[in-house]
């Protein structure tokens, strides 16, 4: 059996011949995640590869997060390692059920998260991220309607912060983030009572109303860095963890016990699909490639530049 040193070496080095750079989600494996180039939230990611200088991407993620990259970075050759690992949300926002959904809010602005398909961004207004999806929809004049897609929780959380009467959800949801039980977390601080309680905005109402904080992956680690607790309940995908316990070793992060007996902690399974054999045999073989239709493409660009423009204002 090869060592995951082999594997790492033979890496490096296809990544080295082929000019090619490695992006992990916070969310991946944890020795997924030591051998990117960058390591961050989806968006952010396709971002910062659409800026380098490399022929290849390699996307360590899931497949709405490769499409993303690809939008952004038309001329790369963009690589999934496991075309299965597929992503609950995105699928829950089928595009022919979405194109009905507009037809029936007319008059509607379209806002939808970043964790969708290529094909559901093309029928966006303007894309938003969890650290942003605020900042969007606030930029959108009060009273113009406003469709919010495919998280029905963090379209609550935004609706309820907002104050918009006239936002209406889609009823999608993560199915990690939507499996955390407020009970749970309550046990655990009961157990570390000077624990503070980072929650994701995908989490049901009733869990995001036992927060402390409550933020993207991103802002979670930000948080951490300016907040002075010693002990952490982290409520979301605990392959965050990695990259906290990197930034912060003198902190004590907790992940929630899943309500499945089965597991230990509430994981992504689409992303731990995602390993460093994947990531070699991708290298070597630039396969599978991620290939979008060109006026598919750019319909669905128009949505992720219209929010990007929003932040340079």
């Amino acid at each position: 059996m090869t060592s995951a040193h082999s594997i790492i070496a033979r890496i490096r080095l296809l990544k080295q011949e082929k000019n090619a750079v490695i992006l992990a989600h916070y969310y991946t494996r944890d020795e997924v995640q030591s051998v990117a180039d960058f390591v961050g939230d989806s968006l952010a990611l396709s971002v910062q590869a659409a800026e380098t200088d490399a022929d290849i991407i390699v996307f360590a993620g899931v497949h709405f997060m490769a499409e993303t990259a690809k939008i952004l970075s038309p001329s790369k050759k963009v690589l999934i390692p496991d075309p299965e690992a597929d992503c609950s949300l995105a699928r829950s926002c089928q595009p022919a059920d979405f194109a009905a959904f507009r037809a029936a809010h007319p008059g509607h602005r379209v806002v939808s998260y970043v964790n969708t398909s290529v094909e559901i961004k093309a029928q966006t207004d303007i894309c938003c991220t969890s650290s942003n999806a605020l900042e969007v929809v606030n930029s959108i004049p009060a009273d113009e309607p406003v469709i919010f897609a495919p998280d029905r929780n963090l379209g609550a959380y935004i609706r309820q912060r907002t104050g918009r009467s006239n936002m209406v959800l889609w009823e999608g949801a993560c199915h990690v983030h939507e499996q955390f039980s407020r009970e749970k977390i309550l046990e655990l601080k009961q157990l570390h009572p000077g624990a503070k309680i980072l929650v994701h905005p995908e989490c049901r109402e009733e869990v995001v109303a036992v927060a402390d904080y409550v933020g993207s992956t991103a802002g979670i680690l930000a948080f951490c860095g300016w907040d002075d607790a010693q002990d952490y309940i982290v409520v979301t995908e605990p392959g965050i963890l990695y990259e906290m316990r990197r930034r912060y070793p003198d902190r004590n992060f907790l992940t929630v016990p899943s309500t499945d007996s089965t597991l230990c902690c509430n994981e992504c399974e689409y992303m731990k699909r995602v390993t460093l054999e994947k990531i070699a045999r991708a290298l070597e073989t630039e396969t599978p490639e991620v290939k979008l239709e060109e006026s598919l493409r750019v319909a669905a660009e128009k949505s992720i530049r219209a929010m990007l423009d929003l932040k340079r204002k």
